[in-house]
């Protein structure tokens, strides 16, 4: 009799469940950015999710190497970038206008993956329709709210590169769990007084911002980083490109924002 053969579930639906999770938490979290503010909002986010994915994954970092702590330092930076950047443009702009230019991240990073023209139609194929959704000849988009999510965008493109770098070198999500203490200290120092006095006076945010960590954060990251370790980045990257057309339902949803 044959052993069972153990379930592996597809990077590709690893992806697709992450995609979904953040960018309805995203949403939930910008109905409170009346409360907290949009920094105070990413450093609850980031400083909660560290501490749910510690306690959960318990990181072993005895016998890293400088190699694996510098892919670690810069897993954080990307993540901190990213989250403060693009909860300051939901701010500002539609949170699906804001995820449209965010995808340029990936893109990019799927673009200079690639040596075939079959890899380069799918996403150009990619960009064009995330350019019709997110474009809207008729309204007036905030610049500034525009280039915070393309500094987002940077530092998506950091965190992919980072994280299919390090997968090789870290144990499960060990890495993740620590670069997520780097982005919460880097985050933290910058909404810690909105969040703090927003807590003092209802201490159920801490709830609430549980549940967008798990949403945002935990959960998505986890399945992004296992997902990393078997796709590779051209396909992840193309792959993003769902997340406008999601943040736009979860906009419309959440946030009775309506993109024509």
């Amino acid at each position: 009799m044959t052993a069972p053969r153990s379930l592996t579930v597809p990077p590709v639906l690893l992806a697709v469940v992450a995609i979904l999770s953040v960018q309805f938490g995203n949403a939930i979290a910008g109905s409170l950015f009346s409360v907290v503010g949009p920094l105070g909002a990413a450093a609850l986010r980031m400083t909660l999710a560290a501490a749910i994915l510690c306690a959960v994954v318990h990181p072993r970092v005895r016998g890293w190497d400088r190699r694996t702590w510098a892919g670690v330092v810069a897993l954080g930076v990307g993540l901190a970038g990213m989250n403060a950047l693009i909860y300051l443009a939901i701010d500002r702009i539609p949170l699906g206008v804001a995820v449209t230019i965010e995808l340029l991240g990936p893109l990019a990073v799927a673009v200079a993956g690639t040596r075939r023209w079959r890899d380069v139609t799918w996403v150009a194929l990619a960009a064009i329709g995330v350019a019709l959704l997110g474009l809207d000849g008729e309204a007036q988009l905030d610049l500034v709210g525009a280039l915070l999510a393309a500094g987002a965008a940077a530092f998506w493109a950091l965190y992919i590169v980072a994280s299919a770098g390090l997968g090789p070198r870290a144990r499960g999500v060990d890495g993740l769990g620590v670069a997520m203490v780097v982005a919460a200290l880097l985050v933290a120092p910058w909404g810690a007084s909105q969040a703090v006095g927003a807590v003092a006076l209802d201490p159920l945010l801490l709830l609430a911002f549980a549940g967008v960590a798990i949403m945002t954060s935990a959960i998505p990251y986890a399945l992004e980083f296992l997902a990393l370790k078997r796709m590779p980045t051209r396909v992840f990257g193309v792959l993003s490109s769902l997340g406008p057309a999601v943040a736009a339902l979860a906009g419309l949803i959440v946030l009775g924002q309506d993109l024509s």
